[in-house]
């Protein structure tokens, strides 16, 4: 199951708006590429705030940058610094937060001198759980604004270019041009949905910070749950938990590119009720479906480009397991290490090297150590017996901590039917053997 991990938008309440330089080339450079991790389909970038390296995520959704996980940031020194309040997806209250001005993003060649962000004091809004790597902010908007973007999910690597015309002609023709509207400083477009034997015409915000692939909001008239649905947490946003429904519609239609039977989620109302929409918006497209293209960003001139890529006819689904995992720390393993010698030895004139073990030693290393965050009811996790709080210790007799929580979700995806081993670990001490078997919810 795909959780949203960071609210698509949020509310800022403050006095005074300050104006900022924006990002700009330091060198000749006509583009910079940058490597980026993906986890849960969401695309981590490393940037200097001045001068100290983080982890960012990248967020077409929200128009501020906004640092949390302060814990790991001390070392940080900020600037012009006054005390607010913010709010956003969730149901829960505004939070206290600090807003800086004057800091220095640095991503490469590509720079900001006069950068503000925003400060979230809230501890219990950290997302490296969720992710398993760290993660201390997000970047939006003035990342995009003023640079032609290429996000190239396949080869991991974002390509910013100084300005459309930098990016080569040619290849710009293999891809299909879709119009995109800025409003409140986010990108929205308009997609067909097949929804209910209808067809639907809707407004999405262009959402990379999203995991999910399609949110919609209901609306008695027009958008609908379908009857197949179930209850679940959607994901934690700044002002609190999101809840609603799950299932899958027939069909997403964007340009002209069809994307058959997406899961969707559809937030309830509660969950809504403190943020600021645009007129007419729909719903989201998240970083499910932005995951099947290599996307171009043009904001200039309003225009987002899809090419497809190997991702393009991925099922979608749900976990089959009904178990949701999280990063719980770093946990000290045992590791044998052999010590090799070379041995030289002369044979008529010719020289063999043998390099044949003669010590053992044993390492202790920095593991992730897993734990269970959720589990759906009714699902098959539920009913093998796993409970919230499990920790794992083996997936399929390996250790689990030389997996990545990306791989543990995308095994959890993987094919309806196929059996999982688990051995887990509960109330400190006692070892329990689970086998689950997957199976499709919708």
């Amino acid at each position: 199951m795909k959780k949203i991990y960071l609210s698509a938008f949020f509310v800022l309440y403050f006095l005074t708006a300050f104006s900022q330089e924006g990002f700009h080339f330091i060198s000749d450079k006509k583009k910079i590429t940058i490597p980026f991790q993906l986890s849960n389909n969401l695309a981590i970038i490393p940037i200097k705030v001045n001068g100290v390296s983080l982890n960012f995520l990248l967020d077409t959704g929200v128009e501020k940058t906004v640092l949390f996980s302060l814990e790991d940031t001390d070392s940080l020194q900020f600037n012009s610094v006054e005390k607010i309040k913010i709010k956003g997806l969730g149901d829960g209250k505004s939070i206290d937060a600090l807003h800086s001005k004057k800091n220095k993003i640095a991503i490469g060649d590509l720079v900001d001198d006069n950068h503000e962000i925003y400060i979230v004091l809230d501890q219990d809004i950290n997302f490296s759980s969720q992710l398993g790597i760290p993660v201390h902010g997000i970047l939006g908007y003035h990342f995009f604004k003023d640079n032609f973007i290429e996000i190239n999910y396949s080869k991991k690597k974002i390509i910013v270019y100084k300005n459309s015309e930098a990016f080569p002609p040619k290849k710009l023709k293999k891809f299909e041009g879709v119009p995109l509207s800025l409003e409140l400083e986010k990108p929205y477009i308009e997609a067909t949905v097949s929804l209910n034997s209808k067809e639907i015409r809707t407004k999405l915000l262009v959402d990379t910070g999203g995991s999910d692939a399609l949110w919609l909001f209901e609306n008695k008239n027009t958008i609908t749950v379908p009857e197949k649905y179930f209850d679940d947490f959607l994901g934690r946003g700044f002002s609190g938990d999101i809840y609603g429904k799950r299932s899958r519609i027939d069909k997403i239609r964007i340009g002209e590119k069809d994307i058959d039977f997406p899961t969707t989620s559809f937030p309830d109302g509660q969950s809504l009720q403190s943020v600021s929409m645009v007129e007419g918006r729909n719903g989201s497209l998240g970083s499910e479906i932005l995951k099947r293209f290599t996307v171009l960003f043009d904001y200039a001139h309003n225009r987002m480009y899809l090419k497809k890529n190997l991702n393009f006819y991925d099922p979608f689904n749900y976990s089959m397991s009904g178990i949701e995992f999280q990063h719980s720390g770093l946990q000290w393993v045992e590791e044998k290490v052999e010590l090799k010698t070379e041995f030289v030895k002369s044979e008529n004139t010719k020289t063999v090297f043998d390099d044949r073990p003669t010590n053992v030693k044993y390492e202790f290393k920095l593991k992730p150590l897993y734990e269970v965050s959720a589990v759906r009811k009714d699902s098959p996790g539920d009913l093998a017996g796993i409970k919230k709080g499990d920790i794992i210790r083996k997936i399929n007799g390996r250790n689990a901590f030389n997996y990545k929580l990306q791989e543990i979700n995308d095994l959890m995806q993987s094919e309806e039917g196929r059996v999982i081993f688990l051995e887990i670990e509960r109330n400190k001490g006692e070892i329990l053997k689970i086998k689950i078997q997957l199976k499709k919810i919708l």
